[in-house]
């Protein structure tokens, strides 16, 4: 049985999906999925670096703009939506990118990975958000540490809620939740995947963040996460606990000042691109696109991957879709 096609185009934070995804969609006849956490959500746009309506270009663009910032996201919600928006895409003859930095997302909806429900009975899980809120959610990421140390060193000891499933799941099946990941990871891929890894100097990507953030602040960032706290939007909220957003939460609580703010920023964003890096060196069947040895040319960059695809992707004639 023929599979379907997939195209990914993932990479560390700033190092360029966004324009690079657009000359793909342009070439292949696609559409965007977003595998972003938190370009998600309505109103934060400056600090997920959300692309603008004129930045896409006449490409089709899902899951970006459909939820609110009280609204939980998270692997299974994501799943679920990519492969809603995939059928709508396939139904019309075109091919679903998915492009953006959650390694974790991509990879649950390359390999279908099968994320188990719980019983219905939610006690545990309540018990366990009293633990974190009367002791911490470190004291909470110790607890995961004791039964299930691969996932303790994966998830964010703040990621209360990933902590809190991967607990839950502990308490219900015997098993660690990495355990099971890992035999999912294991499985065949039901599509017919490209998965591309665009990739830059180091010096040269933590450059673009520490310019990216720069341009965040003269864009307005810190108006964007005013307007979100007068909403009512809270720290508590896995939304306000992104990138850019929190550092710029505690300075205008009075927490820290507006230069450490942008310190943390720069440098924590640093240390996610790095993670990320780490993840993707651990992903099956990636095809690595390096910037550099591209000579940062995009075209060049785009007739690359539709070479990796050629005789299964059909594509417009690459003159076709030159400075794009």
């Amino acid at each position: 049985m023929n599979k379907k096609p997939l195209i990914i185009l993932t990479g560390p934070t700033a190092v360029g999906k966004t324009k690079a995804s657009i000359g793909l969609a342009k070439a292949v006849g696609g559409e965007v999925i977003s595998a972003d956490s938190m370009q998600v959500y309505k109103g934060m746009d400056i600090g997920s670096a959300k692309i603008k309506p004129d930045e896409m270009e006449g490409v089709v663009h899902h899951l970006i703009d459909v939820l609110r910032p009280d609204e939980e996201f998270n692997v299974v919600r994501f799943q679920k939506m990519a492969k809603e928006a995939m059928e709508k895409i396939y139904a019309k003859g075109h091919i679903p990118i998915v492009a953006g930095g959650t390694g974790f997302y991509i990879q649950a909806l390359l390999y279908d990975i099968d994320f188990t429900e719980n019983d219905g009975d939610d006690s545990y899980r309540r018990e366990l958000k009293a633990y974190a809120k009367e002791y911490g959610a470190e004291a909470l990421h110790e607890r995961l540490r004791a039964v299930d140390p691969k996932s303790a060193r994966e998830i964010h000891c703040r990621n209360v809620k990933r902590v809190i499933r991967a607990l839950e799941f502990y308490q219900q099946t015997g098993t660690a939740i990495s355990v099971h990941n890992e035999t999912e990871r294991k499985k065949e891929s039901p599509y017919e995947a490209f998965y591309f890894v665009l990739m830059d100097d180091r010096e040269n990507l933590y450059k673009r963040i520490n310019r990216r953030v720069d341009m965040m602040l003269a864009e307005g960032l810190e108006e964007e996460v005013l307007a979100l706290k007068n909403k009512g939007y809270t720290k508590n909220m896995v939304s306000m606990q992104g990138l850019g957003y929190k550092e710029m939460l505690d300075y205008l609580e009075g927490r820290c000042s507006l230069e450490e703010a942008v310190y943390r920023i720069k440098r924590d964003t640093r240390h996610f691109a790095k993670r990320q890096i780490t993840w993707f060196k651990r992903e099956r069947n990636v095809i690595w696109i390096d910037k550099k040895a591209c000579g940062y040319d995009e075209n060049k960059i785009l007739s690359t991957m539709l070479t990796y695809m050629e005789g299964v992707i059909c594509y417009r004639d690459y003159s076709e879709v030159r400075n794009f």
